[in-house]
Protein backbone atom coordinates (compact mmCIF):
# COMPACT_ATOMS: atom_id res chain seq x y z
CA UNK A 1 0.00 0.00 0.00
CA UNK A 2 1.19 3.43 -0.76
CA UNK A 3 1.49 5.68 2.64
CA UNK A 4 1.21 9.31 2.38
CA UNK A 5 3.00 11.14 5.25
CA UNK A 6 2.48 14.86 5.99
CA UNK A 7 3.53 16.89 9.20
CA UNK A 8 5.29 19.88 10.66
CA UNK A 9 8.20 20.58 12.99
CA UNK A 10 6.13 18.87 16.17
CA UNK A 11 5.51 15.54 14.54
CA UNK A 12 8.85 15.12 12.25
CA UNK A 13 10.90 13.33 14.51
CA UNK A 14 7.39 10.95 14.57
CA UNK A 15 7.20 10.87 10.53
CA UNK A 16 10.86 9.77 10.48
CA UNK A 17 10.38 6.77 12.88
CA UNK A 18 7.37 5.95 11.21
CA UNK A 19 8.67 6.22 7.27
CA UNK A 20 11.25 3.94 8.54
CA UNK A 21 7.95 1.41 10.18
CA UNK A 22 6.11 1.75 7.42
CA UNK A 23 8.74 1.03 4.60
CA UNK A 24 10.30 -2.19 6.99
CA UNK A 25 6.61 -3.40 6.51
CA UNK A 26 6.57 -3.40 2.81
CA UNK A 27 4.38 0.12 2.39
CA UNK A 28 5.82 2.92 0.07
CA UNK A 29 5.72 5.63 2.00
CA UNK A 30 5.92 8.72 0.48
CA UNK A 31 6.67 11.93 2.57
CA UNK A 32 5.47 15.30 1.86
CA UNK A 33 7.44 16.69 4.43
CA UNK A 34 9.26 18.93 6.03
CA UNK A 35 12.64 18.07 4.86
CA UNK A 36 14.17 19.34 7.88
CA UNK A 37 13.33 20.99 10.94
CA UNK A 38 12.30 24.51 11.22
CA UNK A 39 10.49 25.94 14.65
CA UNK A 40 7.50 28.24 12.58
CA UNK A 41 7.05 25.90 9.57
CA UNK A 42 3.75 25.77 8.91
CA UNK A 43 1.74 22.47 8.60
CA UNK A 44 -1.26 23.49 6.11
CA UNK A 45 0.81 22.38 2.83
CA UNK A 46 2.39 19.41 4.05
CA UNK A 47 -0.57 18.17 5.06
CA UNK A 48 -2.70 19.47 1.73
CA UNK A 49 -0.36 17.57 -0.59
CA UNK A 50 -0.29 14.85 2.01
CA UNK A 51 -4.45 14.22 1.56
CA UNK A 52 -4.26 15.51 -2.49
CA UNK A 53 -1.35 12.03 -2.91
CA UNK A 54 -4.12 9.80 -1.27
CA UNK A 55 -7.04 11.55 -3.73
CA UNK A 56 -5.33 11.54 -6.37
CA UNK A 57 -3.77 7.69 -6.07
CA UNK A 58 -6.93 6.35 -4.59
CA UNK A 59 -8.90 8.06 -7.87
CA UNK A 60 -6.32 6.10 -9.69
CA UNK A 61 -6.78 2.73 -8.48
CA UNK A 62 -4.05 2.96 -6.58
CA UNK A 63 -4.33 1.30 -3.03
CA UNK A 64 -3.16 4.48 -0.71
CA UNK A 65 -3.96 5.95 2.71
CA UNK A 66 -2.38 9.17 4.26
CA UNK A 67 -1.00 9.50 8.29
CA UNK A 68 -0.81 13.71 8.83
CA UNK A 69 1.08 14.75 12.43
CA UNK A 70 1.26 17.97 14.44
CA UNK A 71 1.22 18.79 18.38
CA UNK A 72 -2.48 18.47 18.74
CA UNK A 73 -3.59 16.73 15.43
CA UNK A 74 -6.33 19.18 15.15
CA UNK A 75 -5.12 21.67 12.31
CA UNK A 76 -3.39 18.86 10.63
CA UNK A 77 -6.55 17.05 10.27
CA UNK A 78 -8.22 20.44 9.15
CA UNK A 79 -5.87 20.74 6.36
CA UNK A 80 -6.48 17.59 4.98
CA UNK A 81 -9.82 17.86 5.08
CA UNK A 82 -9.99 20.75 2.97
CA UNK A 83 -8.63 18.49 -0.11
CA UNK A 84 -11.79 17.15 -2.22
CA UNK A 85 -12.37 13.65 -1.64
CA UNK A 86 -10.01 13.79 1.57
CA UNK A 87 -11.83 11.93 4.89
CA UNK A 88 -9.32 12.43 7.81
CA UNK A 89 -9.96 11.39 10.91
CA UNK A 90 -8.21 12.87 14.19
CA UNK A 91 -7.05 9.26 16.31
CA UNK A 92 -6.16 8.94 20.09
CA UNK A 93 -6.99 5.54 20.24
CA UNK A 94 -6.86 2.08 18.55
CA UNK A 95 -10.40 2.24 18.69
CA UNK A 96 -10.99 5.73 17.15
CA UNK A 97 -8.65 4.17 14.61
CA UNK A 98 -10.50 1.03 14.02
CA UNK A 99 -13.70 2.99 13.64
CA UNK A 100 -12.37 5.67 11.31
CA UNK A 101 -11.91 2.52 8.91
CA UNK A 102 -15.01 0.64 9.36
CA UNK A 103 -17.41 3.26 9.99
CA UNK A 104 -15.54 6.38 8.01
CA UNK A 105 -13.87 4.80 5.79
CA UNK A 106 -11.08 7.77 6.59
CA UNK A 107 -8.47 7.63 4.08
CA UNK A 108 -6.51 9.85 6.27
CA UNK A 109 -5.37 10.08 9.90
CA UNK A 110 -4.36 12.71 12.17
CA UNK A 111 -2.49 12.06 15.33
CA UNK A 112 -1.35 14.98 18.00
CA UNK A 113 2.79 14.27 18.42
CA UNK A 114 2.50 15.64 21.79
CA UNK A 115 -0.08 13.60 23.13
CA UNK A 116 1.18 10.57 22.11
CA UNK A 117 4.57 8.24 22.26
CA UNK A 118 5.85 6.83 19.32
CA UNK A 119 4.75 3.54 20.43
CA UNK A 120 1.28 4.07 20.33
CA UNK A 121 1.03 6.14 17.13
CA UNK A 122 2.35 2.90 15.44
CA UNK A 123 -0.52 1.16 16.91
CA UNK A 124 -2.75 3.31 16.03
CA UNK A 125 -1.58 3.75 12.76
CA UNK A 126 -0.96 -0.14 12.21
CA UNK A 127 -4.16 -0.37 13.24
CA UNK A 128 -5.91 1.71 10.60
CA UNK A 129 -3.95 0.54 7.67
CA UNK A 130 -5.35 -3.11 8.70
CA UNK A 131 -8.80 -2.42 9.38
CA UNK A 132 -10.93 -2.42 6.00
CA UNK A 133 -14.14 -0.28 5.73
CA UNK A 134 -17.15 -2.60 6.92
CA UNK A 135 -19.27 -1.96 3.98
CA UNK A 136 -22.45 -1.48 5.95
CA UNK A 137 -25.37 0.06 4.36
CA UNK A 138 -25.61 2.80 6.91
CA UNK A 139 -21.80 3.45 6.95
CA UNK A 140 -21.87 3.70 3.16
CA UNK A 141 -24.77 5.71 3.36
CA UNK A 142 -23.54 8.60 5.58
CA UNK A 143 -20.28 8.29 3.43
CA UNK A 144 -22.17 9.10 0.55
CA UNK A 145 -24.29 11.94 1.54
CA UNK A 146 -20.69 13.65 2.84
CA UNK A 147 -19.60 13.32 -0.71
CA UNK A 148 -23.13 14.44 -2.22
CA UNK A 149 -22.69 17.31 -0.05
CA UNK A 150 -18.94 18.32 -0.77
CA UNK A 151 -20.09 18.36 -4.71
CA UNK A 152 -22.83 19.60 -4.28
CA UNK A 153 -23.88 21.30 -1.48
CA UNK A 154 -26.93 19.31 -0.99
CA UNK A 155 -27.96 16.34 0.02
CA UNK A 156 -31.14 15.20 -1.92
CA UNK A 157 -34.00 14.70 -0.21
CA UNK A 158 -32.51 16.24 3.33
CA UNK A 159 -32.97 19.49 4.03
CA UNK A 160 -28.88 21.31 4.83
CA UNK A 161 -28.32 25.11 4.77
CA UNK A 162 -27.78 28.42 6.92
CA UNK A 163 -31.55 28.95 6.82
CA UNK A 164 -32.12 26.01 9.16
CA UNK A 165 -29.79 27.84 11.56
CA UNK A 166 -31.77 30.76 11.32
CA UNK A 167 -35.05 29.17 11.86
CA UNK A 168 -34.12 27.21 14.95
CA UNK A 169 -32.75 31.07 16.61
CA UNK A 170 -36.08 32.51 15.66
CA UNK A 171 -37.73 29.76 17.42
CA UNK A 172 -36.11 30.34 20.08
Amino acid sequence: MRIHLGTDHAGLDFSRHLFDHLTAAGHEVIDHGPAGYDPIDDYPSFCINAALGVVRDQRAGVEALGIVFGGSGNGEQIAANKVNGARAALVWSEATALLARQHNDANLIAIGARQHTVDEAVAFIDTFIAEPFSFEERHARRIAQLAEYEATGAIAGIHVGADVAASAASAE
